[in-house]
């Protein structure tokens, strides 16, 4: 039998033939009429909590399960043809002993296509109750843990107990994955790291992530001392989805400003690279399961309990909120604004009744007893001041509440108020919309003709939940003003028939038509072309632990092996070697710019062998490349991107191109000062040639941002004059047209044709995007049929990232021990004083 490593060896992870598969956990199908191999779709979903109910019986002391048809992950299914198999993963809401758990396990696979994750109960308390609730669950709703009256503050212990629950997690879907053909799609908070547990078993996994709660500001995110592993969790997805933008936002300027990625939109999609790889970020709101509120409408019993309420509550407005127990759904400040109604409308008094149905908490501990306290408290207030006997404003419903129960509220309810001061998406005014619809059942209750009878709702609705910008129609409130409240409150009260109308109708086309079914198909479809190209690039895993990701690069592009270049550099006796300065042969974050002394005499033994012409290519000024490179008498220098050359340190320095008008510089500085001014952290870098605007000290999002415009300006503000404003790495650039590295490569290239010695050996290093222009002239010299043909050709970007270039190098080091070792095979023989001078006549 093969060993785990030796497998590994087979499961090469960087072929590129679409031919060749890993052998799969699920054998394919042979399809007998057809002859050919099919595999079956499957989509394994991951959440925290299975779609299953179990009920206990006590004469047997068993559990007996069913499908719990509110559940989210269950619902999602009307979304997919009916062809497509789903494996569901997560905990059951019951603690299973551990004797019966083989036994369960296997009756819940047969039966339900579910596997469970037994977690231990001081797992499970430390992993759920602990850290997912007490810690992230404030975090990610906005609340610091300031003291220990707001949340719990990090714990180690608790987040280890979060990995270690995600392993579990990981560790299921490993036992039944088929990683060539599933689809993988997680949900939420709980399981945040498990990307990163699945990405590093199986590096092209087909991988999706939906977060259903609220990602919080850059601001507030960073406060968690653990938000690199769990920001690179998210990276190591296919797809990441969120509800709104401003959650996307949130996302994607934390990646900007912690790890320094940029996105871009392309026909419509965000997209993020990383290492190589493409993530996609999607938004789109959840929607509610259609047919079931429409069956629970049609049900005879929820007529009669239609029926019950509207005797109850005759004569009387009603509004409802249904919450659940807990801080952030702003219940008590609901109840205040109530009051407050009242207290200002006298004439409401015995009209208006607010009904608050109480979903049971999804933890416990101290933080929701002193939530359900105040809440009691100001509900207790408000009702001893206004009601009397036979009239009570606030009415508690306490849950749980059956779906069929709540849609009956919905029907007889004027109005909703969903006051939450932060929640991820919160489906209820999508429910009441829907069910305010009505039925024949329910207008037959009602006592109304539903033919002739106008539909119309009102939704009061928290600007702070992820529902809100989809609700055109709604009130839209900041629950922190209670005065904003009741005033919406006595909008909903006193608003014609007429305008309820067209409001309602306008929520409930777009809840009908964005439905659950709608926003798991979208995702699903979005999730297979986020993964489309994943088997035409190589791909490799650096980084260890929660730091690892996935190296994804062209089938072309490999790393510089020393030996090899070495090898073709012996061979070779006509050389150009172009070296980029900063971040190649300099480290880029380095303080102190002047070259080492290991610098200086590695390239002074390289430009020593007559063979060899050897180049710095910079974006630097010629006065410090000049001041830095003196010790080397023999080392060309291009400076400010090829304006500037001299080939050696006593030859003068020359323009690659003819007289240039720098008119233009009075023009663009002033817009550059004003931008400068504008922007702490920003600077202008003045060129003989080029003016540069550096934004790398100022703020990550406000700098890109200025950078946008300043682009923008100085286009149109330099719109005929002959000169290129181009965006780099923390810069704008503004340059006489046809000025580039490119243009150097090509006219050194040239040069020593010229002069009868053209090159058989090219090396050309760069690290930043104005190299790629050398990297694509040398690439365009070799597939010119009219152009000498280069026997030896290196072009290497420093680092692992999409590129020109057909080799990398990891980084400084590794440029310094490469040349290093090509200046170990150079022959050290002093050249002739005109050797360059051949040269210079043909630049």
């Amino acid at each position: 039998m093969l060993s785990r490593s030796y497998f590994n060896l087979l499961n090469l992870d960087d072929y590129t033939s679409p031919d060749k598969t890993r052998i799969p956990r699920i054998m394919n199908l042979l399809d007998p009429q057809n002859d050919v191999v099919s595999a079956p779709q499957r989509r394994i979903i991951v959440a925290n909590q299975l779609p299953i109910k179990a009920e206990l019986n006590k004469d047997t002391q068993k559990f007996s399960f069913d499908w719990d048809k509110d559940a989210l992950v269950l619902q999602l299914k009307d979304g997919f043809n009916s062809d497509v198999q789903f494996v569901f993963i997560g905990s059951l809401s019951v603690q299973i002993d551990p004797n019966d758990q083989e036994e369960v396990a296997q009756l819940l696979l047969d039966k339900f296509q579910c596997v469970p994750t037994f977690l231990s109960v001081d797992l499970l308390n430390k992993f759920y109750h602990g850290f997912c609730k007490h810690y992230l669950w404030p975090l990610f709703h906005y609340m610091l843990p300031v003291t220990s009256h707001h949340g719990v503050r990090f714990d180690r212990l608790l987040w280890k107990a979060y990995v270690s629950a995600n392993k579990i997690f990981a560790d299921k879907v490993m036992e039944v994955i088929n990683p060539d053909e599933d689809y993988v799609w997680i949900h939420d908070y709980h399981l945040m790291v498990l990307p990163t547990l699945l990405r590093k078993r199986f590096h092209r996994l087909k991988l999706g992530f939906f977060l259903h709660s609220p990602f919080p500001s850059s601001e507030i995110y960073r406060t968690l001392p653990v938000r690199d592993e769990i920001l690179r969790a998210f990276l190591n997805c296919d797809l990441v989805g969120f509800h709104t933008f401003d959650y996307a936002r949130h996302f994607l300027s934390c990646c900007s400003r912690l790890l320094g990625l940029d996105y871009q939109s392309k026909r419509g999609y965000i997209e993020l690279e990383y290492y190589g790889r493409t993530v996609s970020v999607k938004i789109l709101p959840v929607g509610i399961h259609m047919d079931q509120i429409e069956s629970v409408k049609s049900l005879g019993e929820t007529g009669d309990k239609v029926k019950e309420l509207v005797e109850r509550y005759r004569g009387k407005i009603v509004m409802l909120g249904v919450d659940d127990m807990d801080m952030f759904k702003g219940i008590s400040l609901k109840f205040l604004a109530m009051g407050q109604l009242l207290e200002e409308h006298p004439e409401l008094r015995g009209k208006v009744v607010l009904v608050q149905i109480v979903n049971p908490a999804r933890s416990r501990g101290q933080d929701i007893q002193e939530v359900q306290n105040e809440t009691n408290k100001v509900a207790g207030e408000i009702n001893e001041k206004f009601g009397h006997p036979g009239y009570e404003p606030i009415v508690f419903v306490n849950g749980p509440v059956s779906t069929q129960e709540k849609v009956a509220y919905f029907a007889i309810s004027e109005c909703v108020v969903v006051n939450a001061v932060r929640d991820g998406m919160n489906l209820v005014p999508y429910k009441y919309t829907v069910s305010r619809q009505g039925s024949p059942e329910i207008d037959k209750a009602m006592g109304v003709d539903g033919t002739e009878f106008p539909r119309k709702s009102v939704i009061i609705v928290s600007e702070f939940i992820g529902c809100s910008p989809s609700l055109s129609g709604a009130i839209r409130v900041n629950p922190w003003n209670i005065d904003s409240v009741s005033d919406a409150m006595t909008l909903a009260v006193t608003m014609s028939d007429n305008e309820k109308q067209m409001r309602h109708e306008k929520h409930y086309k777009y809840v009908s038509s964005h439905d659950v079914a709608y926003w798991a198909r979208s995702f699903d479809q979005d999730l297979e072309r986020a993964c489309r190209d994943h088997y035409s690039k190589r791909c490799w895993g650096i980084g260890f632990g929660l730091g690892f990701r996935i190296v994804a690069l062209g089938p072309n592009f490999r790393k510089l092996s020393v030996e090899h270049i070495v090898s073709s550099y012996k061979k070779t006796s006509s050389r150009l070697i172009l070296l980029d300065y900063d971040g190649t042969v300099m480290p880029q974050g380095s303080v102190e710019k002047t070259p080492s002394n290991e610098v200086i005499s590695v390239l002074n033994e390289l430009c020593n062998d007559p063979k060899n012409v050897v180049f710095i290519v910079s974006g630097r000024d010629k006065e410090s490349l000049s001041k830095w490179f003196s010790p080397c008498e023999r080392l060309g220098l291009s400076a400010e991107h090829g304006y500037f050359t001299r080939w050696t340190k006593d030859s003068p320095w020359e323009s690659g191109v003819s007289a240039v008008d720098f008119e233009w510089k009075k023009m663009a500085l002033p817009v550059m000062e004003h931008y400068t001014e504008a922007t702490d952290g920003s600077f202008i870098e003045q060129k003989e040639s080029a003016l540069v605007w550096h934004h790398q000290e100022a703020d990550t999002d406000f700098g890109s941002a200025q950078a946008k415009e300043l682009h923008n300006h100085l286009e149109n503000v330099l719109a005929n004059e002959p000169v290129v404003v181009k965006r780099g790495q923390h810069i704008v650039e503004v340059k006489p047209q046809g000025v580039s590295k490119g243009v150097v490569v090509e006219s050194l290239i040239a040069s020593m044709q010229a002069a009868g010695t053209p090159p058989d050996f090219v090396l050309c290093i760069g690290d930043d995007r104005s190299d790629e222009d050398m990297f694509e002239k040398i690439a365009c010299s070799i597939a010119n049929p009219s152009s000498p043909a280069i026997a030896e050709v290196f072009a290497c970007t420093v680092g692992q990232k999409p590129s020109m270039a057909k080799y990398y190098l990891d980084d400084t080091d590794d440029v310094i021990k490469m040349l290093q070792g090509l200046s170990a095979a150079t022959v050290q023989l002093p050249k002739s004083p005109n050797f360059h001078a051949s040269f210079e006549g043909s630049c």
